[in-house]
């Protein structure tokens, strides 16, 4: 289930899962069972698209999350929505 290449610099995965600790703990569960179910599988328009989403504050992106809200043009690439939609599937 990846998103273009495979992201294979174990390196830069690590790093993305340490950005992608959050300040609220909702955030953090919802992010460590992303990382457990799609982590290793992560391609490289999937870890831009998440990048996208990590740039949001932690309240916006728990509203995404719990779909009270959607993708804003800003955010609303191909990349962001696809990566938006496996975090909701977790």
């Amino acid at each position: 289930m990846s998103g273009g290449a495979h992201q294979a610099d174990e390196a830069r995965r690590r790093r993305l899962r340490w950005r992608a600790r959050r300040g609220l703990l909702e955030n953090d569960l919802v992010m460590a069972r992303f990382f457990d179910r799609f982590g290793a599988d992560l391609g490289d328009d999937d870890v831009a698209g998440l990048d996208q989403l990590l740039d949001l504050g932690d309240g916006e992106l728990l509203d995404l999350i719990l779909g009270r809200c959607e993708l804003d043009d800003r955010t609303a690439s191909p990349r962001a929505q696809r990566v938006l939609a496996m975090l909701r599937s977790v």
